[in-house]
Formats: structure tokens, C-alpha cells, sequence
């Protein structure tokens, strides 16, 4: 198969779809494997170390995308990208269809099978593509959560953890799973008084029989936010419905509550935002100020920490291009249940129920079409 890797073209996006490494393997396979000229920089690798593992590099995406039957990159393609994808192409992304509606419609007219790293789903409800920045992002929450609080950048010039005198700062979390965890985590060794909200009573028994001061749990309802998101100084945005629109948790009405120079980061921006007075951001202009609350809401999080999610995340992707590479679209999937779930558009059809739902559009099962 020819596997084309092309430069990523979103703001400050400098992850890249696969290693040298990686590329090493598809070529060991028998596969031909076309990289644009310094997709891999953003992440520390220099074309000459895709050249040595065999990589042949090209100058610009419309070359690749011409030469290659399969797309591997990181982020949904952009309006600008749109005319390079050829009818039929294998994309293998992170797509975020809930909340790209022009993308998906554009995917079906071409009749692109569409892969998203984000709902491929094994059998225990996993999502492997996804774990590895869903564990980047909920660490960085916290991290550029603490860094906006500074007052030097409008926030309220608090510190995370406080001091002897001084009460630790009141984070709150919606959403404890993968994201959540992980920002409780940081939030929580960097001394802040941490609330997570879920829906899992199992999850918040665990968390209140430890009985910690600093560590608390709370049925995740609209009132139970509301009361407790008056006071606080940092709040994480967490939920995460596989492939569907994140639910609105937060509303305007509880940010007007909220005291100048708090923050929030939305980490489920991607598909939709969990607050109502989000909007995407950038890494070039990373936050918004609403009803005078930082709202951190940029959509491509670990591109800012590029070469560790790069490493992360094509350790986990790799096993499955691989597949695809050797086995071919059709076999890969009837092999591969995750990689079944994976796929949102193909042969012209929305092939993810959540998707369809989002938009009205109809859903056919991709059992149907292969």
C-alpha cells in the first residue's frame, strides 16, 4: 500500500502522524510510505532521519495525498485540505464529525472511508487512539489551568497549592474518566483542594471512603455544579460521549456566578465544548474572556507538548495502520471489531450512529456495506 504522512496545517499543530520508526515497520512490510518535507520537525524529526528508515519525501501535501491510497496524520482536515483528498481515500485521524459538519459532509460526497482515532472501541469499551492524549490533555489542563491563574495573565493571582497560611486553590473536574483522572492527579499533587463530578456512583464511593480533606467526589447534576462552581478558582471540563457532542454542563448563567480571573479549560472542545460560553481557541491566541472568566479552549492541546504525544499516540496507532497496510481496508475491518467502530464515513455513508444523530443524516452499519 502507498501510505502518505502529510505536515499538519493547524495552528501551532506540530505532532506528526508517524515516527521514523514507525515508517521503518510499514516499509519492512512491503509498503511504500510518502512523508511531506518537515512534517516531523514540529516533534524533532529531521527528513534525513525518515530518509535513513526509508521514507520517500515530498515537497508539498498535494503530492502526497495524489501518491498515497491511505492518509495517516493527527488532526481533521481543514477547509484548506479539502480538495487534496481523493474520492475513496483510507483517512485515519482524529475526525471529531460531531462537531465538524462540514467535514462530514464532505467526506461522505467523496466517499472517503473516514477512520477516527477516537471511536475506534475495543470490546471492554476502551478507546485505545484516544487514551494517549486524553492522558496528555488532563495533565496540561491543570498545568496551563495554574499558568493562566497567575495574574500576569489576568487571572486571579493564585497559587494551586497556597502555602502554610494560605488555603490551596478549589478545583473543580467534570468528568472522571481518562481526562478527568489525570487532571485530578496533577491538580491534586500540586496541593489543590480537588472535586471531581461524575456519573459513576462507584467512582465516587472509592474517592469519599478515602476520606481525604483535599480530595472529593460528587454526583455530577446541574445543581451540584452550580453551587460549588461559585467559588471556584480552576475548572477542568472532562465529559467525553464517544463520538457523539459533548452535553452543555456548565450554562452562562453559572459563569456570570464565577469571580473575575478564574479559568477554565474545556478539554472536550473538540467535540463541542462541555461549557456554553466556549468557542474553539488556538495555541496562537489561546484564551477568551467571558463575563470576565479565562476561558482556555484551545482544540489541539498536546500539539503543544508535540514530541511526547507524538510518541504516545504512534505507539498506539501504528499496530493498526500496520493492519490496514497488510490486510487492506475491507479485511482489516472484518478482522479488527475496534477498527469496525472506528469508521465513520465510507462508500458515501455515515457508518457512526452518534454522528448521524448529531446531524439528522442517516445511518447505515458499515456491516452492511462490506
Amino acid at each position: 500500500m502507498f501510505i502518505g504522512v502529510p505536515k499538519e496545517v493547524k495552528i501551532k499543530e506540530n505532532r506528526v502522524g508517524m515516527t521514523p520508526r514507525g515508517i521503518e515497520k510499514l516499509i519492512k512490510s512491503g509498503h511504500t510510505v510518502y512523508v511531506q518535507k518537515n512534517a516531523g520537525v514540529g516533534s524533532g524529526f529531521e527528513d534525513a532521519e525518515y530518509i535513513k528508515y526509508g521514507a520517500k519525501i515530498l515537497i508539498n501535501a498535494r503530492e502526497v495525498y495524489k501518491k498515497s491510497d491511505m492518509i495517516v496524520k493527527i488532526k481533521e482536515p481543514l477547509q484548506k485540505e479539502f480538495d487534496l483528498i481523493k474520492k475513496n481515500q483510507i483517512i485515519f485521524t482524529y475526525l471529531h464529525l460531531a462537531a465538524e459538519k462540514k467535514l462530514t459532509m464532505f467526506l461522505i460526497k467523496k466517499k472517503v472511508a473516514g477512520i477516527a482515532y477516537e471511536t475506534v472501541e475495543t470490546d471492554d469499551h476502551r478507546l485505545p487512539l484516544l487514551e494517549p492524549m486524553s492522558q496528555v490533555a488532563g495533565r496540561m489542563s491543570i498545568q496551563v489551568g495554574a499558568h493562566f491563574l497567575e495574574k500576569t495573565q489576568g487571572g486571579r493571582g493564585v497559587l494551586l497549592g497556597g502555602t502554610d497560611e494560605v488555603d490551596p486553590a478549589k478545583v473543580l473536574i467534570i468528568g472522571y474518566g481518562i481526562v478527568g483522572k489525570n487532571a485530578a492527579d496533577i491538580a491534586y499533587g500540586m496541593g489543590a483542594d480537588v472535586t471531581v463530578f461524575d456519573i459513576d456512583k462507584k467512582k465516587i464511593d472509592v474517592i469519599n471512603k478515602k476520606k481525604d480533606p483535599r480530595f472529593h467526589a460528587k454526583f455530577s447534576t446541574k445543581d451540584t455544579i452550580s453551587n460549588l462552581i461559585k467559588n471556584a478558582h480552576l475548572v477542568v471540563g472532562a465529559v467525553l460521549i464517544p463520538g457523539a457532542k459533548a452535553p452543555k454542563l456548565v450554562t452562562k448563567n453559572m459563569i456570570k456566578t464565577m469571580k473575575k480571573g478564574s479559568v477554565i479549560v474545556d478539554v472536550a472542545i473538540d467535540q463541542g465544548g462541555s461549557f456554553e460560553t466556549s468557542r474553539p481557541t488556538s495555541h496562537e491566541e489561546p484564551i477568551i474572556i467571558v463575563d470576565k472568566v479565562i476561558h482556555y479552549c484551545v482544540t489541539n492541546m498536546p500539539g503543544a507538548v508535540a514530541r511526547t504525544s507524538t510518541l504516545a499516540l504512534t505507539a498506539k496507532t501504528l499496530p493498526y495502520v500496520l493492519k490496514l497496510a497488510n490486510k487492506g481496508f475491507k479485511k482489516a475491518i472484518k478482522s479488527d471489531k475496534a477498527l469496525v467502530k472506528g469508521v465513520n464515513t465510507y462508500q458515501g455513508k455515515l457508518t457512526y450512529r452518534a454522528v448521524a444523530e448529531a446531524f439528522g443524516v442517516e445511518y447505515i452499519s458499515l456491516n452492511k456495506l462490506i
